[in-house]
């Protein structure tokens, strides 16, 4: 048991500060109702407060997580304060069991703030992912890159001035900005769907920017649930499921039974065999993954870059296009 587990406390000292996130995004804990009491309450159908061990709600929520009873969690709710890139958005909508309120660029003027990805993180495609990026690429790439963009992005700019200058309407002004463009939103969504988001999304598998903004979603899940947050980190994220083809595998190498856990003498599992068995070349990759040992993340806030919403407000403002504003 984590005995330096933040108490819920820890989540009144960041509420509604906000955390920069990529170079012009943010997150913000705006509110949040319940923590890990509710989830046990929920399960326990109970009405009592402050009468449980934190042991006894421990190994309860614990319980709740490793045998996949989610409806208790659904209990507990967050809503944030988010700007991001648009196509870090698109990636982040196709999680649907969320309210969302988005900025509306039919209404609102949009802040000319663009996404420029650092150059450790300017990759080429990779060879064995399709959505994905490995190895660097050549410096001079990167600079005719950055070149580019920023001339893509000034014209655009320029252009979305001009038609709010003609007062051409937003909604049609709005139409050629790229998708490195920031917007920003309301996020409503309970514990269970939000630890689902936060597997997938601080997975090291997905796109390095919208793990970003999960990392630091997951911090503050930590500080306002963090019974249920370790849960999640020790049956969730960290953990792997075991096919049936699997299974029969280790069961050739691995004695299990009512004495314990033993290795049979002598016994291993070459490539081939385990090919022979049924397992692709991906899947057997994906076998030795498994039984590697994991890093425990340790997902944590810098409190030090925490700013107020009128600092973060202010930041946002100064790229706002002065057309059209009263």
């Amino acid at each position: 048991m984590d005995t330096k587990r933040p108490t819920v406390a820890a989540a009144e000292e960041i509420l509604g500060g906000y955390f920069p996130v990529l170079d012009h995004g943010f997150v913000s804990l705006v509110d949040y109702m319940g923590s890990d009491g509710d989830v046990e309450r929920a399960a326990r159908v109970s009405y009592g407060f402050g009468t449980r061990q934190v042991s006894k709600t421990r190994g309860l929520v614990r319980y709740l997580r490793r045998h996949r009873h989610t409806t208790p969690s659904e209990m507990v709710e967050f809503k944030f304060h988010c700007a991001m890139p648009m196509f870090v958005a698109r990636q982040w909508i196709r999680h649907r069991t969320a309210s969302v309120n988005e900025l509306s660029a039919r209404y609102s003027l949009m802040p000319l703030l663009f996404y420029r990805p650092d150059r450790d993180q300017f990759a080429l495609q990779s060879r064995s992912n399709k959505q994905g990026r490995e190895g660097g690429a050549p410096d001079e790439v990167y600079r005719e890159a950055v070149e580019r963009w920023e001339r893509l992005r000034s014209e655009a700019g320029d252009a979305y001035r001009w038609l709010l200058e003609e007062d051409v309407a937003r909604e049609i002004a709005r139409i050629d900005l790229p998708v490195s463009t920031y917007t920003q939103w309301y996020w409503k969504i309970d514990l269970h769907n939000l630890l689902h988001f936060l597997s997938l999304r601080v997975d090291p598998r997905a796109q390095w920017e919208i793990q970003q903004f999960a990392r630091v979603i997951a911090a503050m899940v930590r500080r306002v649930a963090p019974l249920s947050y370790e849960a999640w980190v020790d049956y969730d994220l960290q953990a792997e499921p075991l096919t049936r083809v699997e299974r029969e595998l280790l069961s050739r190498v691995v004695v299990a039974d009512d004495d314990g856990i033993s290795a049979n003498d002598g016994a291993s599992l070459s490539v081939d065999q385990m090919k022979e068995a049924g397992l692709s070349a991906r899947e057997v990759r994906e076998l030795v993954e498994k039984l590697q040992a994991p890093t425990r993340p340790d997902f944590d806030l810098d409190l030090s870059t925490m700013v107020t919403a009128e600092e973060m407000g202010a930041r946002m403002f100064e790229a706002v296009p002065d057309a059209g504003l009263e």
